[in-house]
């Protein structure tokens, strides 16, 4: 399977590379400076620059896109969407490491974990950002999408534990009553949905067992 992994230099996207190319896919990152990660393949460019010839070929492209100031923010949107264009209408399939900020915590859909009382003031225009963009990915049913969302405590130097519970569009919680995950046990259940390919327009989400 030929798997690209968009912003691999990141920590997640670092993780995925790492994953992916341990489970023996085809591994090409794209990075805009030098390539950090383990995969062998690079495409040099920034992501707001790719053609859609930079990506033909791919089965999967993971998007581990991320941006965390308040005058970079929109570009969650402007990033998918740009994406999106350059997939519509191909069978390739496009993977997309999410926020949990979206969740929802009711069984109606009208209350997500961003609207709780308790969510952090700080996270607020992150979640929300990441919320549009994926409220504009529901729309593309040219593309072959799936979005990931982690757990609420999403763990950068968490353990790697190799088990997790597949959740959908709410918030789950495991049987110590947790909403948590790892980077590294996050990505492998990012390879796992891009080498199967089981929930392809479907927001899904995980949390360690």
């Amino acid at each position: 399977m030929k798997i690209a992994v968009v912003c691999a230099n990141g920590k997640e996207g670092r993780l995925i590379v790492e994953e992916a190319v341990a489970r023996g896919a085809d591994v090409t990152a794209v990075v805009r400076g030098e390539n950090r990660s383990a995969a062998e393949k690079v495409i040099r460019k920034d992501l707001f620059d790719l053609t859609a010839g930079d990506l033909e070929g791919f089965d999967v492209v993971i998007d581990a896109f991320g941006a965390w100031t308040p005058e970079t923010l929109p570009q969650h949107g402007t990033s998918l969407k740009h994406l999106c264009n350059l997939l519509s209408g191909r069978e390739t399939r496009l993977l997309v490491v999410g926020g949990a900020g979206s969740l929802y915590v009711n069984p109606g859909h009208t209350m997500q974990v961003m609207d709780g009382a308790d969510f952090p003031e700080i996270f607020k225009p992150l979640a929300s950002s990441m919320g549009k963009a994926l409220d504009e990915l529901r729309t593309r049913t040219d593309v072959k999408w799936t979005y990931l969302s982690p757990a609420g405590d999403f763990q950068a130097d968490g353990e790697r534990t190799g088990k997790y519970i597949l959740g959908g569009e709410e918030l789950t919680l495991n049987a110590k009553g947790e909403s948590v995950i790892s980077y590294a046990d996050y990505a492998i259940a990012m390879v796992d949905e891009a080498l199967n390919g089981n929930h392809i327009q479907q927001r899904i989400s995980v949390v360690v067992k």
